[in-house]
């Protein structure tokens, strides 16, 4: 049998070594904060060489962009599995207990999207850039769902829905997890059906 590898082997390869470097990159990223995780850190965790690193990344910023926008392509495979077509309240209700459940996991730091936010603050950084789009995308989601719900006015209730989310987030990560998804879930809950009574939210 040959010991020659083909060039499938070494792309499989390729891809697995670029798998490991995100794995490793999201872990730390998350856990210790994006600038405090140096490309050395990275590199010593996952055990390759410099040159191995940067051929799969160019630059460190290559890599932040990827670990976010794995980071946007999971939260919106979950978002499209929690909806419930014609039926808002139980999208939302499935949106609170998931953001529930995330925030009494062991290591929860908040929402990643928030946390590189604060890190990231020129709004012509690809970082940024990815950020403010996956945002501007969830409260497109939240938009529509409160226009199944009925809304005069889907956009600002979609953004009143993204601030309460933001909030639960952050509450999950400094107050007391345990509570999180019942407050929001009561929270979603009178947004939607008395919308004019929280119009200072927006």
């Amino acid at each position: 049998m040959s010991t020659v590898p083909t060039a499938t082997t070494g792309r499989t390869s390729g891809a697995s070594t670029r798998a490991r470097i995100l794995a490793a990159a999201s872990e730390l990223f998350y856990s210790r904060g994006i600038r405090a995780t140096s490309a050395d850190r990275i590199i010593e965790e996952v055990g390759i060489t410099k040159v191995t690193f940067y051929r799969h990344f160019r630059t460190k910023s290559d890599l932040v962009v990827a670990y976010l926008q794995e980071q946007a392509e999971a939260e919106r495979a979950w978002m499209g599995e929690a909806r419930s077509s014609g039926d808002p309240l139980a999208s939302l209700h499935a949106l609170a207990a998931g953001i529930g459940a995330a925030s009494c996991r062991p290591g929860f730091r908040g929402c990643a999207f928030i946390n590189a936010a604060a890190e990231f603050s020129d709004a012509d950084d690809p970082v940024r850039v990815l950020v403010d789009r996956h945002r501007a995308w969830m409260v497109g989601e939240f938009a529509a769902i409160a226009a199944d719900a009925g809304a005069a006015d889907p956009d600002a209730i979609g953004r009143r829905l993204m601030l309460l989310r933001d909030g639960a987030m952050v509450n999950g990560y400094l107050g007391d997890p345990e509570r999180v998804a019942d407050s929001l879930d009561a929270a979603f809950a009178a947004i939607v059906a008395d919308p004019e009574r929280t119009a200072d939210l927006s």
